[in-house]
């Protein structure tokens, strides 16, 4: 009898197992696509808290994560987004000149090309609304950088040096908690000529970083306790590498939450100052000065207050709902 040709497939087809074994492998393997898919191309089987390949995640990304999911944060996302873009480009949504103005159109209402009116002197309440948004974002975002950075430097060098320097901070900090900032600004400004934004921006952050330092300060205390700080200690590491490398990354979260809500009641404190008179001055545009001039006239002409007052309204509690949102993003006692 002739010897038959070895076939592989039939040697495998006559066990009875490669039908099934085959299938299975296949089951196995969509299994595994599946159980891939559905955690987002994470491992399976990896612990919570962990990213791709089972890494774990940070601070960093956990409060980006929650932040993508909270509406209030995307409303005044959006809100804060739209006024910075039109603050760099005002022409792009109102295409007057905000100081042009016709004395014979004096606290006119709503008109075809003009929707918000004119003010007292004949201006377009529309433009000078819209140019008004660069002034007190310029003014609040400069101010509030001023206030942070001023603010944790000194805040943080006392917190981790401690000693004298820290006892003579925090009784500086006592004396600048006990001026009033409305009254310092009448004195302060009261005797300053510049029509620019730098004097209220300056005065902002002369009363202002003493609560920043005062955060920063505590933060850095905090942050210098923890084991990860002290090992780094033992194994040589440098006091600046401590802070820069160590201190600073984990201690920085209260000061960004702070200084979001504040640069909002910054540009509330600008519009107040220009108010009384002694903050911006014109010919600058400006919400504050708008409502300044338009408080004479509002029985006859509210709508001149309405929308400079209704914008820095909307301005302001956009920033303190961000500022809000970042707090329970990055607060682990919320988690």
């Amino acid at each position: 009898m002739p010897e038959q040709p070895f076939e592989p497939e039939r040697a495998i087809a006559g066990t009875g197992m490669g039908g099934p074994m085959d299938l299975a492998t296949s089951e196995a393997e969509t299994l595994e696509k599946q159980s891939s898919a559905a955690s987002g191309g994470r491992a399976p089987g990896g612990p919570e808290g962990t990213g791709p390949a089972g890494k774990p995640r940070s601070l960093w990304s956990d409060a980006w994560r929650d932040l993508r999911r909270n509406p209030v944060f995307i409303i005044s996302a959006l809100v804060i987004l739209f006024l910075v873009v039109i603050s760099l480009w005002p022409s792009l949504i109102a295409s007057g000149n905000p100081l042009k103005c016709d004395l014979a159109k004096a606290q006119e209402g709503s008109q075809p090309g003009h929707p918000f009116g004119y003010d007292g002197q004949g201006c377009d309440v529309y433009t000078r609304t819209v140019y008004g948004t660069r002034t007190s974002v310029t003014v609040g975002v400069l101010a509030t950088l001023g206030v942070a950075i001023f603010g944790s430097v000194l805040g943080g060098l006392a917190g981790f040096f401690g000693g004298v320097w820290d006892s003579i901070l925090s009784r500086v900090t006592d004396i600048f908690f006990a001026i009033p900032v409305v009254l310092g600004g009448l004195v302060l400004l009261s005797v300053v000529t510049s029509n620019t934004v730098w004097p209220v921006i300056g005065f902002m952050v002369l009363l202002g970083w003493p609560q920043i330092s005062r955060i920063a300060r505590g933060s850095v205390i905090t942050a210098k306790q923890n084991d990860y700080v002290q090992a780094a200690r033992a194994l040589g590491a440098s006091n600046s590498r401590l802070l820069l490398r160590h201190i600073t990354p984990n201690a920085i979260a209260p000061v960004i939450v702070v200084a979001t809500i504040a640069l909002g009641t910054y540009i509330s404190l600008e519009a107040t100052l220009s108010y009384l008179g002694v903050g911006l001055k014109p010919p600058t545009v400006s919400w504050g000065i708008d409502i300044s001039a338009a408080s004479q006239y509002i029985r006859n002409a509210p709508h001149m207050l309405l929308w400079p007052a209704g914008a820095l309204a909307i301005t302001v509690l956009a920033f303190i709902m961000l500022g809000d949102a970042v707090r329970d993003a990055l607060d682990p006692k919320l988690r």
